[in-house]
């Protein structure tokens, strides 16, 4: 029986994974038969948690691939159809970076990588930047209704480094998805929280957005107190694969609660009589914003969207 090394993968590129393990990083090549059964999406993305063999060379093959507990996957279309990017896998959290302006909050996008995340069963992290363009006060009045329905969110500002150590905190020791719309300063951020780490991360996501799913370079970059962050960059249409409009109010956290006293199991939360959520709305225990999102993800909007390809 041969003796297998645990490792997850860091990076790839032509089909050559760098694999972190207690032994160091090893490169490795993906065992053929793992390869068998699908052509229209990846086989394997960083944070895959795998098992390899170590060759004399030094270098070793990936001969199984562990059960993902979560992935993101993003739908980039080819002349063959609809192929299946596996973004990353395993992730501990997705860290969602938002501006107060310059650009403006679109938090209809939040609202919908709130839903995604949930949907995975990964954590979310809102981060405010830009906060010295408006003011702590201003800032809590666009973001502070995430914190009361239970989501961290940190206030911080890369140009005058403020909430850099708090968001460091929740960086280390994690493995960490990095998302939000260009411009929002996701680079600077990184660049605080360890000096160059924004820079190479950039680099990356910027590779990623202009080579085809074959040739692409994924990567993971080590923290030096300990965890990973890897961009999410170029998110074209990121789904909902097995949502049925019923369940999300599930992904709702202020509504999953009050589903339960509607008075009909059906309730769409419309203008049924007994519609505790509904009341809710009316009485300001849920915000009309909030409820806005919920109502045209169900009925008016698809479950995905568009992010802008450029990096900030």
């Amino acid at each position: 029986m041969k003796d297998l090394i645990p490792g997850r993968v860091t990076r790839l590129q032509s089909g050559f994974y760098t694999v972190e393990t207690a032994q160091g990083k090893i490169i490795c090549h993906l065992r053929g038969r793992l390869k068998k059964g699908r052509s229209d999406g990846d086989f394997i993305t960083v944070g895959d948690r795998v098992q390899i063999e170590l060759h004399t060379d030094g270098e070793g093959s990936i001969e199984q691939i562990e059960e993902r507990q979560t992935a993101l996957v993003r739908l980039a279309p080819t002349a063959r159809g609809v192929y299946r990017q596996l973004l990353a896998a395993n992730l501990d959290q997705v860290v969602l970076v938002f501006a107060c302006a310059n650009p403006e909050p679109h938090l209809r996008m939040l609202d919908r990588f709130l839903v995604i995340c949930e949907k995975q069963g990964i954590p979310p992290v809102v981060v405010v930047n830009k906060v010295d363009l408006v003011g702590k006060r201003k800032a809590v009045e666009l973001f502070g209704e995430y914190e009361k329905i239970g989501y961290p969110v940190v206030y911080t500002s890369a140009s005058e480094h403020k909430g850099i150590d708090s968001l460091r905190e929740h960086l280390i020791g994690r493995c960490s998805g990095l998302a939000g719309p260009s411009g929002v300063g996701k680079s600077s951020l990184l660049n605080a929280v360890q000096p160059e780490l924004g820079l190479a991360v950039r680099e990356i996501s910027e590779a990623f957005n202009k080579g085809r799913h074959t040739t692409t370079v994924r990567e993971m970059f080590a923290l030096n107190e300990g965890g990973f962050v890897v961009d999410l960059p170029g998110l074209r249409q990121l789904s909902l694969w097995d949502t049925e409009p019923e369940e999300l109010d599930g992904y709702f956290p202020e509504l999953r609660d009050l589903v339960q006293h509607c008075q009909f199991n059906d309730c769409k939360h419309l203008d049924e009589p007994g519609c505790a959520v509904q009341q809710a709305v009316e009485e300001g225990k849920v915000s009309d914003a909030r409820f806005e999102s919920y109502l045209r993800m169900r009925f008016g909007d698809s479950l995905q969207f568009e992010v802008p390809e450029e990096q900030d």
